[in-house]
């Protein structure tokens, strides 16, 4: 979270949100995201008396649902952007929630809204398909021969793929174009990204908790499709109050760190330690002489 590149982007969206605030914008903000829950998924502690009776949960997590929806403070959640299917396997669900799939649905979502909106979302790999595709550093030389050819810059057939890529580098954008931000720009909209490894800005995660919590406490027969229906009776139970607590909670932190941002050059200023390796032989040297 402190690398340097990681707390530049944390600045600019902490800028970009607090001065979207402070000047008086009256766009809706959308927090969206995905999550999961197991099969399985069940309160942390459960009743059992002295031999083991009682509610029992079956070992390990079982099938597994995503879902994805997206909601603000001033609509509670989008109304039909709710998303939950069934996941092929136990691995991390997000090589299920592939570019397509997300893609149509944010497309569905957008439709979905009535007046310019703020849709502040992460940089997941579904989420951040760039409008061009930059050769990368597995490319084939062949591939990269073509992507050249294409964009007009000259070039030998006896360079090494090394030397191609010197070319790729100095004709790569400088800034990065999703197909995503583009498509909701067209449509009136702003996309604004989160820092990584910054979820604490993104209230959805909250409600996430409250979702997930839900049906931990009703979650008795352990039945995909149960879970399934007590999934959609959470998420379709979450009001717009929660979401407006939610919102303030996530805008305090932002607010909170965007003011301490402003205090860090102050107080992070480098401390530079000279060492002169032969400056200290030297004083060795005659210390051992005296």
């Amino acid at each position: 979270m402190e690398r340097n590149d990681i707390v530049a982007l944390r600045n600019t969206f902490l800028r970009k949100m607090c001065t979207l605030r402070s000047s008086g914008d009256t766009r809706p903000v959308i927090y969206l995201d995905e999550t999961w829950v197991n099969q399985n998924h069940s309160r942390n502690h459960i009743w059992q008396n002295e031999d083991r009776e009682g509610f029992r949960v079956p070992i390990g997590k079982g099938g597994r649902l995503i879902v994805c929806h997206a909601g603000s403070a001033k609509f509670g959640f989008i109304s039909d952007s709710k998303l939950i299917f069934r996941s092929k396997n136990d691995g991390d669900y997000h090589s299920q929630m592939n570019s397509q799939i997300f893609h149509d649905w944010f497309i569905n979502m957008l439709q979905l809204l009535e007046e310019p909106c703020v849709i502040v979302m992460d940089n997941a790999p579904y989420h951040s398909v760039l409008v061009e595709n930059v050769p990368k550093s597995s490319t084939k030389k062949a591939d990269v021969q073509k992507w050249l050819t294409e964009k007009g810059i000259e070039f030998s057939l006896c360079e090494t793929l090394a030397e191609l890529r010197e070319k790729i580098k100095m004709a790569r954008p400088r800034e990065k174009r999703y197909q995503l931000d583009e498509t909701a720009f067209q449509m009136g909209h702003e996309v604004v990204r989160l820092p990584p490894y910054h979820c604490q800005y993104n209230p959805i995660e909250l409600i996430w908790a409250q979702v997930k919590g839900e049906v931990a406490s009703k979650n008795t027969t352990f039945k995909i499709a149960d879970v399934e229906r007590l999934m959609h009776e959470a998420l379709d139970a979450v009001t717009q109050s929660n979401w407006e607590r939610r919102v303030r909670h996530a805008e305090k932190f932002q607010e909170e760190d965007y003011a301490k941002e402003g205090f860090r050059d102050h107080i992070m200023e480098p401390i530079i330690m000279t060492i002169d390796s032969d400056d200290s032989s030297c004083s060795s040297d005659e210390e051992n002489d005296d």
